[in-house]
């Protein structure tokens, strides 16, 4: 099967959040079934122009139309991909190449997107690749399936699109003006996207695909509530017959501590006692921590944004610490209140918190590892990667039953038994600290029993090779209409 796969970020070469970490396994997990032909498309942004890791080749340069606009479009093909998985770039330097800092935030991030949208429409009728499917990602790509229908249907006649909703709370919203003066698309396609007045490209995408995706089976129907769907109900409910989870993996080659290049010690899931314990102690020394083996110690490695459910650690913090022999440890920049509040608490707790306020991939691998107790009460998380990084290293998740963290991590006992981790069903701050102590309970009264534990958590498979195979029952289902 020929499948494209178009997104707006994809690790290695340009990463913002999960987004990015789901391009880079993915794309190589399809590739690995036989029979597959798998291309990824990508912006071309100055962070992989420059960068010598990524040898390109120029294929060809095209122009792309865009409303009166007409637009260079160089298109630039990965040399050192090892996987089979053929990568292309679009290059334009108005909208991607010459531009620094993140990825987002620019005012006229609609008419990049909108530009990259068309583009890999065009690229692959330039080079000749004509998918059987095309499955592209979030607000970035929603206007693909769009304009497959509108634009490209003589040069793609059978190819179906599955459009994948990673977060919903992000959905290119634009003004009116957008449809005509940027898109300039046929006048029947102004319901599609047209939404309280204002253009929703995702909506356009979840009318036009043929079949729309999430990250996780519990995330697709919370989507049906407005609770968590952010004004989109209405329109998901009417698409429920086309709407599926399929619950994220991880890399487990990158995720691996028995070969992490970042660790001072490997283990894997029957010499974790040890290597854990060597690795704990160095990462307490590294962030100045007192080096105590059997104090538990809690870990967060996560953006410090209030969606990831840290209101109820800020409430909570005093008086675990103030209750409990424990230390904490958060990685992650963010919103200015928590980077306040945690360096605050270090200052008022030296012996027991650490906060770096920072990005680093090298320590949060070191954190997955050493960490005794993982913490993510996230308030809604489509799927959520870190809990997975987390149980992958031995770490005990507690996490909020929502979304993507209740599929992946089933409530344990108070023994540790029938689940993976610690869970609390209300998003309030007194059941986040019960299931907190209920963890710091079981490792303190019963180690042999949070040993097990980890051990379970150690051992699940939460590679991508079984949501490759979900996503090509949908792709298979597609092709068969």
């Amino acid at each position: 099967m020929k499948i494209a796969v178009l997104a707006s970020e994809g690790a290695p070469y340009a990463k913002s959040g999960g987004l990015g970490d789901v391009m880079e396994a993915l794309p190589a997990a399809l590739q690995r079934i036989e029979g597959n032909e798998v291309l990824l498309i990508l912006p071309f942004y100055k962070k992989i122009k420059e960068n010598p890791k990524y040898p390109t080749e120029l294929v060809s340069e095209i122009t792309v139309c865009l409303g009166w606009r007409k637009q260079y479009c160089g298109i630039h093909r990965l040399m050192n991909r090892e996987d089979g998985v053929q990568v292309l770039f679009v290059d334009n330097d108005y909208y991607f190449g010459g531009r620094s800092g993140p990825i987002y935030g620019d005012l006229d991030d609609s008419e990049r997107f909108a530009f990259f949208s068309k583009a890999c429409l065009e690229v692959m009728n330039e080079v000749g690749f004509v998918p059987d499917v095309i499955q592209c990602n979030d607000w970035q790509t929603a206007l693909v399936p769009v304009m497959l229908n509108a634009w490209f249907r003589e040069a793609f006649p059978h190819t179906k699109c599955m459009y994948t909703i990673h977060n919903v709370e992000y959905q290119g919203w634009a003004d009116v003006h957008f449809f005509d003066d940027v898109l300039a698309l046929p006048r029947e396609y102004y319901n599609v996207l047209e939404m309280k007045h204002a253009m929703n490209v995702m909506k356009g995408a979840i009318e036009s695909a043929d079949l729309v995706t999430t990250v996780s089976e519990s995330y697709a129907r919370e989507l049906m509530y407005p609770y968590y769907a952010h004004g989109l109900d209405g329109i998901l409910s009417n698409a429920a017959w086309k709407l599926t989870g399929i619950t994220n993996g991880i890399d487990t080659d990158v995720f691996n501590p028995a070969t992490d290049g970042a660790l001072p010690a490997h283990y894997d899931a029957d010499t974790f006692v040890e290597g854990k314990a060597k690795v704990k102690a160095a990462l307490q020394e590294e962030v100045g921590l007192p080096q105590q083996p059997d104090t538990p110690l809690m870990v967060m490695v996560t953006r410090l944004a209030g969606h990831k459910g840290l209101d109820l650690l800020c409430y909570s913090a005093r008086q675990l610490l103030l209750e409990e022999d424990c230390q904490l440890l958060i990685l992650g920049t963010g919103e200015k209140q928590f980077e306040g509040f945690f360096t605050q608490l270090q200052q008022e707790f030296p012996d027991r918190v650490a906060a770096k306020i920072t990005f680093d991939l090298g320590l949060a691998s070191r954190i997955y590892a050493g960490g005794d107790i993982y913490l993510m009460p996230s308030k809604s998380e489509p799927c959520g990667l870190s809990q997975m990084n987390a149980m992958r290293y031995g770490t005990v998740p507690v996490v909020h039953a929502t979304g993507g963290l209740r599929d992946t991590v089933p409530g344990c006992d108070e023994n540790g038994q029938g689940g993976l981790g610690f869970t609390f069903q209300s998003y309030n701050a007194d059941d986040f600290l019960d299931a907190v102590k209920r963890a710091i309970h079981l490792y303190r009264d019963n180690r042999e029993g949070f040993r097990a534990l980890q051990h379970t958590d150690m051992i699940q498979d939460f590679s991508w090779d079984k949501p490759a195979q979900r996503y090509m029952a949908l792709f298979d289902r597609m092709l068969n209409w």
